[in-house]
């Protein structure tokens, strides 16, 4: 039996569907969106439940796609790269050690990888690199399950306004069943992880993000000081030395989720401290560098609660927003422990792409989720917004129609491609009406 209530992994959204369905098969599937649309409930699906926003909250039928999951096939091409098809529930983790047996990889991931393929690219999940697009770019075809329980595939030649719209489609358009990914040779990276300033990072962004194949920062609000993390692309036959196994629990798992766990709840008593501790923490790291798979450099283990709002905003503009919310941080009585994370990826022609058209810098800001994030999510979002800043779809965020109206180009064409696919609205919610209205 299925549990009915549902939390997402923050915590800070939860739902008591009417009824919970876990299809076994396509055929199956079909079957509950019949049933829910004769009963007029509406159906709403989850992956991994690590979007922040409520995009996958409802009162009606909740369907939970985990049993739909694993590699259907493989076609390669000559230069070591393949189509890879696989199933709609697939989590991000199973597939990337899936594909290294196989001789293959993802081209780029997030910093997490719990999430199921479908999830990822329906809210806009993206990795950093400036040369690679986010998870829904690698996408090269869908099947997906319309409001009467048909089968519909789109892909560049097939289908192509519903592809443009589908792969960043916020479940709005109907249940993915099929993902078919591009997939690349298999490849390590090589990680140097340094601290530095955030002074000397802002100067020289520009070159470091050109030279760089996948370049981010963390910066430790309150203090000038910075982690920069570089990872450079190897052959997939490169010879590896990941961490020790010491340091690697030290690092990730100790400090990273344990010791910043116990800090997080002692700090929610008392801010007054989140200055100092920040900067003892920052200047407490220190430089390491490693070898390993793609996947496990691209991503780590989070366990410390948090909610997140991230912005995307022109290149151009991220050390301007950067210094504006250092100004603002200055200006405010607010404390935040968590660091700022930046990440960068190329434009696309995604229609609800948080990077359409345009090369993208991500600003993501954090709180620990037993503090109220409320009045620093609001300034960093005003900030973000005076440069023509876009949020990520599974981030909090406080835009609606009218406001996302303005920064989507083919806003009102996603709009028109739901219509004809959805026109009774049962992949509808209170949220999803809010921002498609």
């Amino acid at each position: 039996m299925v549990e009915r209530s549902w939390r997402n992994w923050a915590g800070n959204q939860h739902a008591l569907p009417a009824h919970v369905a876990q299809p076994s098969s396509v055929d199956e599937l079909s079957a509950i969106l019949w049933d829910a649309a004769a009963r007029s409930l509406p159906v709403r699906c989850v992956g991994a439940g690590h979007s922040f926003t409520p995009i996958a909250v409802t009162d009606g039928v909740q369907i939970v796609l985990d049993t739909l999951r694993g590699i259907e096939s493989v076609e390669r091409n000559h230069d070591g790269s393949a189509q890879v098809t696989v199933l709609a529930g697939t989590r991000l983790r199973e597939l990337t050690a899936r594909l290294w047996d196989l001789g293959l990889a993802m081209t780029n991931l997030g910093d997490i990888d719990e999430q199921s393929v479908a999830g990822a690219i329906s809210t806009g999940t993206h990795g950093t690199g400036v040369r690679f697009g986010g998870i829904a770019t690698q996408v090269s075809a869908l099947e997906l399950m319309t409001a009467d329980g048909q089968l519909l595939r789109c892909s560049g030649n097939e289908n192509t306004e519903l592809f443009d719209a589908a792969r960043v489609g916020l479940g709005a358009l109907g249940v993915i069943t099929r993902v078919t990914l591009n997939c690349v040779a298999a490849f390590a990276l090589q990680a140097v992880e340094m601290p530095s300033t955030l002074t000397a990072t802002l100067r020289g962004l520009e070159s470091t993000v050109a030279g760089v194949d996948h370049f981010e920062f963390y910066w430790f609000p309150h203090t000038d000081r910075v982690l920069t993390k570089r990872n450079t692309r190897l052959l997939g036959d490169s010879v590896l030395k990941p961490l020790g196994k010491v340091r690697s629990y030290l690092d990730d798992e100790l400090l990273s989720n344990t010791v910043f766990e116990g800090l997080n709840r002692a700090v929610t008593r008392m801010p007054a401290l989140i200055p100092r501790l920040n900067a003892v923490s920052a200047r407490a790291l220190s430089a390491r560098e490693y070898t390993d798979r793609s996947y496990r450099v691209f991503a780590s283990s989070r366990t410390v609660k948090f909610v997140e709002m991230e912005y995307a905003v022109p290149v151009s503009e991220i050390a301007w927003v950067l210094r504006e919310v250092d100004r603002w941080l200055e200006r405010s009585m607010i404390s935040v422990a968590f660091p700022v994370e930046v990440r960068f990826a190329a434009g696309d022609d995604i229609w609800l792409s948080t990077a359409y058209g345009r090369p993208t810098a991500y600003i993501a800001v954090h709180q620990y989720h037993r503090r109220d994030h409320r009045e620093y999510f609001d300034a960093v979002e005003a900030i973000c917004r005076s440069v023509g800043g876009r949020p990520h779809w599974g981030k909090l965020h406080s835009l609606g129609s009218a406001e996302l109206r303005e920064t989507y180009e083919h806003f009102d064409d996603f709009l028109r491609i739901r219509d004809s696919m959805d026109p009774t609205r049962l992949f509808d919610s209170d949220y999803l009406d809010h921002l498609l209205s």
